[in-house]
């Protein structure tokens, strides 16, 4: 979906951009059992990403994550998702990690796009043939729903996590200014509609007490999906931030059923 001049106008004004992104770059490590990535977004512009790989067979999750965390973040995570037999692609974005450039919500839905498009090309150059799924946590619901919108039919499974349904409340919470009809202006905010646009396999998976982003917004998401194949997993007393500690066994062993083709 095209950006607009009036969705730049709100999304991308610096008192929203205040909230909605807090980047910072990965630290010297010497972490190892991935492939690093570079992924081209724009000129001059380099968005970072890391590859965990467990089979060529298996599927793959390309993920997008929260607003204050990097890349860097998910290397201990990433040996759960091995274990589930999993590959696993989490990115950055402008800023973040190892990436060039600076953060914007335009730039984000855009550039979901071209990594998008490299993931699978990368993937298919080194003969991975499994399974495409596409999983994004708080802010990176975003890039998730953007791309189940324009690459529906070619995306095997979605995964939300503590994901938004209303970006101009959500900003709004954050202590953003946000126009009273920023998402009915600008479809390119409409999380609801691009949820609409997926017919696949989608798990969304939501704390009970998260206050930054209510369960409500869940589901409204789950309601909005017309798949027949989804499942709202509702992580009891769990916040935002919280959600692994307070669920790793039911949010993993859901994720493992997805994957995996299995139906809610």
């Amino acid at each position: 979906m095209p950006q607009t001049q009036s969705t730049a106008a709100w999304m991308d004004r610096p008192e929203v951009l205040a909230v909605a992104f807090h980047p910072r770059r990965e630290p010297p490590s010497q972490a190892a059992g991935f492939e690093r990535l570079e992924i081209p977004v724009a000129p001059g512009t380099v968005i970072g990403g890391r590859f965990y790989a467990a089979g060529t067979n298996l599927p793959t999750i390309l993920f997008f994550h929260g607003n204050g965390e990097i890349v860097a973040d998910y290397h201990e995570l990433a040996p759960a998702y091995r274990t589930l037999k999993l590959n696993f692609m989490p990115v950055d974005y402008r800023g973040y990690g190892l990436s060039t450039g600076t953060p914007s919500i335009s730039s984000m839905l855009a550039d979901s796009r071209a990594v998008y498009a490299f993931a699978r090309r990368w993937l298919q150059e080194r003969g991975y043939r499994g399974r495409f799924i596409v999983m994004g946590r708080s802010i990176g619901s975003a890039s998730e729903l953007e791309l189940a919108s324009a690459h529906g039919p070619d995306i095997d499974g979605l995964i939300i996590d503590s994901g938004f349904a209303h970006l101009g409340p959500l900003l709004a919470r954050l202590g953003a200014p946000v126009p009273a009809q920023a998402e009915v202006d600008d479809p390119a905010a409409g999380q609801i509609a691009k949820m609409r646009a997926y017919r696949g396999p989608t798990l969304i998976i939501h704390g009970t007490r998260d206050s930054i982003i209510p369960i409500s917004d869940a589901v409204d998401l789950y309601s909005a999906c017309p798949g027949p194949a989804k499942e709202l997993l509702k992580i009891e007393g769990a916040g935002h931030n919280d959600i692994l500690a307070a669920g790793f066994r039911l949010y993993f062993a859901a994720i493992g059923n997805l994957a995996r083709g299995a139906t809610p």
